[in-house]
């Protein structure tokens, strides 16, 4: 078979998402292009172009892409501390500008308890310049009926990930991934009181401070400072330090 048919197929599939291969095959036909349907249909597999149902809508990623600015996500993690006593983390995260909300920290997250933090969350929410239009969140049983209907009077669509998919929530993972390795692993956490000072002040330095680089090196809550001439400045840098000097802020001074 010739390079340019197949070649020709492909680019077919791909400017024509709704066609399957055998329209495919009645344009070659109409082109005067001799080719049985199962070799327009072997030339999809080889290049792992899917059907046309699938092909024709957007994939997970850039589903989460085109709703970045009005999807949250939320998920659980756990801490233990140095009683070897587990306490559970409900938090939040905005998609587009990565800014994090922590619910609340409970030995016992019940149905009941998630649900109070998303009415309070809700709050929140309402606030926004950009309401939110998508939440999404695994199958955790403690995720109930009365906590989508939170959201659902606010609007707001539940969007459930597949079964065992933690990359599904990438965003969300990634958060719990941060904040383990440049905090949580890095200090012995006492009790509930505890852990929440140690969560609100990395929080804090997250949302206000710590770059990152879906928002071009800024803050989620902080936008990016004019760029100076850094050697010009480099005597006058300051540092602050979080968490007892776990973490480290530098600021530039004036």
């Amino acid at each position: 078979m010739p390079v340019g048919t197949a070649r020709l197929v492909v680019r077919l599939a791909k400017e024509n998402p709704t066609w399957g291969y055998r329209r495919i095959h009645g344009e070659l036909v109409g082109m005067g292009i001799r080719l049985a349907p199962s070799s327009v249909w072997a030339i999809l597999k080889r290049h792992g172009i899917e059907p046309s149902p699938t092909r024709s809508g957007p994939n997970w990623s850039e589903f989460l892409r085109a709703q970045t600015s009005t999807l949250l996500a939320c998920d659980f993690f756990s801490v233990d501390t140095v009683l070897l006593r587990r306490l559970y983390v409900l938090f939040f995260i905005e998609h587009g500008s990565r800014k994090v909300h922590v619910a609340g920290v409970t030995a016992s997250p019940t149905g009941t308890w998630v649900t109070q933090q998303a009415r309070q969350l809700a709050w929140t929410l309402r606030e926004r310049s950009v309401p939110a239009r998508w939440l999404l969140r695994d199958r955790d049983a403690k995720f109930t009926a009365a906590f989508d209907e939170v959201f659902r009077t606010e609007d707001i669509e539940i969007i459930r990930t597949p079964v065992r998919a933690p990359p599904a929530n990438a965003v969300a993972e990634r958060f719990v991934g941060t904040v383990r390795r440049e905090c949580l692993d890095r200090m012995i956490i006492l009790g509930r009181r505890h852990l929440v000072a140690v969560l609100g002040e990395f929080v804090d330095h997250y949302n206000t401070h710590r770059p990152h680089r879906t928002l071009g090196q800024a803050a989620p809550c902080q936008p990016r400072p004019v760029e100076l001439n850094a050697a010009a400045h480099f005597g006058h840098v300051a540092r602050t330090d979080r968490l007892g000097g776990v973490i480290h802020e530098y600021f530039l001074m004036a």
